[in-house]
This record gives C-alpha cells, structure tokens and sequence, in this order.
C-alpha cells in the first residue's frame, strides 16, 4: 500500500497513568527517551513487536489530548504543499526530529488531523 500508517502517538496529561492503563491493557512494553523537540520532556516509544509502533507523550499547552496517526511520504514538503492546495489546512509545517525524520501535521478539509512522516 502506497503511503502507509508508519506511527501512532498519544498526546496525554498525564504520561504515567497511561502507560499503567495501555500495559495492563495490552502488555505494551515502553522505552522513554529525551524528547528532542521539547526540553524537559520524554517521549515513551512503544514497544509492540509486529505491526506499526506509537509513542505517548506528555500533550503540549493548548494541546489536544488523543491519538494522532502518521502516514509515510515520498517528499514531506511537497505533500504537506499538496495537502494544502487540495483544501487542507498546515497545522505544523515541516519540523525535524534529529537522526530520525521529519513532520508535519495537516488537516482536512472536514477537519481531522493526521501527521505526516518522512524516514531519514
């Protein structure tokens, strides 16, 4: 399938509550890491040996709580421009995460939010 579901993340209060509920839930198993996009903040990779992994971190202020699915691209910046000419909206503009890739998160025009990945 062309432009798959490569991760999901959960944009979360609290962190710690949930990551109790989801390995209980589901035997998930987590490794936290520095956040690179916001200082004094860690991103929990989760750990769910076959299909598409996620990651859970502490929700931004003014941020929406809930689940964000991301969809590899060939080129992010020009899907990101394509999104937007097609009727969508740029929420997030391109951004690296060092080492790893690039974002950016668009939403449609009936107004979900989905993000979009480019592997480094």
């Amino acid at each position: 399938m062309p432009n798959p579901f490569v991760h999901v993340e959960l944009n979360t209060p609290d962190p710690e509550r949930v990551k109790a509920f989801y390995s209980q839930l589901f035997a998930w198993k987590f490794a936290t890491l520095p956040n690179p996009l916001v200082p004094d903040h860690s991103y929990t990779m989760i750990e769910v040996g076959s299909g598409t992994g996620g990651g859970i971190m502490r929700q931004l202020p003014n941020g929406p709580s809930g689940w964000l699915a991301y969809v590899e691209v060939d080129d992010i910046h020009a899907s990101t421009q394509k999104a937007e000419s097609l009727g969508g909206k740029v929420m997030k503009d391109v951004t690296e995460v060092a080492g790893m890739g690039w974002f950016s998160f668009i939403q449609d025009p009936a107004g979900a939010i989905l993000g979009l990945w480019k592997s480094k």
